[in-house]
């Protein structure tokens, strides 16, 4: 008997688990506090182990409350999309209340740990936190300019690395916010393509004009080049500490162009195979072009 209760209670564990793990979405949140890591070595002159802890584990906890949040103001439309409609709360296993609870303390946690680094770190993480819940999602439903809204707190981790480091918003934290922000246009525009049947059906506004057409593949493009262009401009030495070899611009160059590939095949054939190429060369590139930043740095 004691080790069918012990098995009921470790499944039970496990499945509590499982629903904290998909409520805060561990992955996307991990790869956030990576993110905003490589930033701060890009930043710091003499590495901090305990600032970078502190960064760590309050960025965890100021991108966990944002998904939380989320969840807890979108049940209802996961509840009808087929990508969603099994997370925690529109499946019934959560209450809203735990949900609520939950990101309540992690916002509150995360914000006086990025305190514990600076003021600036804990008023950006204030700022993601207010902007992902309080105007991006409830704009989701409303207009397509919701993602324009959502990119600026999707830009703040690899800036709040930098300035957990220097105590500084300068030039060098605006080039590393502007490189994630004008990437998260064709990252999203993408899944937006993938997804812009269920998003429809949910009443989400995912894509340019609420079209799946040319138009929406132009500005993909558009913002795929622009990026580019960013993520290259510290080669010119115009963000003053933040510089990068002409090598290391042509390797950041040829990756994002392999987004614009994929981008430009996707206005040829509307198919949703180049949609997730895409989708997934963005994935690529936002993860390694911090990490090549950073070596970059260490060869100066």
């Amino acid at each position: 008997m004691n080790s069918v209760s012990a098995i009921e209670n470790k499944a039970v564990l496990k499945s509590i688990f499982f629903d904290f793990k998909q409520l805060t979405k561990v992955g996307l949140s991990i790869s956030v506090v990576f993110t905003s890591i490589t930033g701060y070595l890009l930043g710091a002159d003499i590495i901090n182990y305990t600032t970078i802890i502190l960064l760590a584990v309050g960025g965890y906890l100021m991108v966990g409350a944002s998904n939380a949040f989320n969840q807890v103001i979108e049940k209802d439309i996961d509840a009808v999309m087929q990508r969603t409609k099994n997370r925690p709360l529109p499946s019934g296993r959560m209450k809203p209340l735990v949900a609520l609870t939950i990101a309540t303390i992690f916002t509150i946690a995360g914000i006086v740990i990025l305190y514990a680094i600076n003021p600036k770190c804990a008023l950006f993480g204030a700022i993601s936190i207010f902007l992902y819940t309080s105007v991006y999602t409830p704009l989701k439903a409303v207009t397509p300019l919701a993602v324009f809204v959502g990119a600026i707190p999707g830009a703040i981790p690899f800036m709040l690395g930098w300035v957990a480091a220097t105590g500084q918003f300068g030039i060098e934290a605006g080039f590393l916010f502007m490189i994630q922000f004008f990437w998260q246009f064709p990252h999203f525009w993408a899944i937006g393509w993938l997804q812009f049947e269920e998003y429809n059906k949910a009443g989400l506004h995912m894509l340019p004009m609420d079209k799946k057409d040319n138009g929406a593949i132009v500005q993909m493009i558009f913002y795929t080049c622009v990026m580019i262009l960013v993520s290259v401009a510290p080669v010119l030495k115009v963000s003053s500490k933040l510089y990068i070899f002409p090598v290391t611009a042509a390797v950041v160059a040829v990756l994002g162009g392999l987004m614009l590939y994929y981008a430009i095949q996707l206005y040829k054939s509307h198919q949703n195979t180049d949609a997730r190429k895409l989708m997934l060369a963005s994935v690529f590139y936002i993860t390694v072009v911090p990490i090549i930043y950073v070596i970059d740095k260490f060869l100066h």
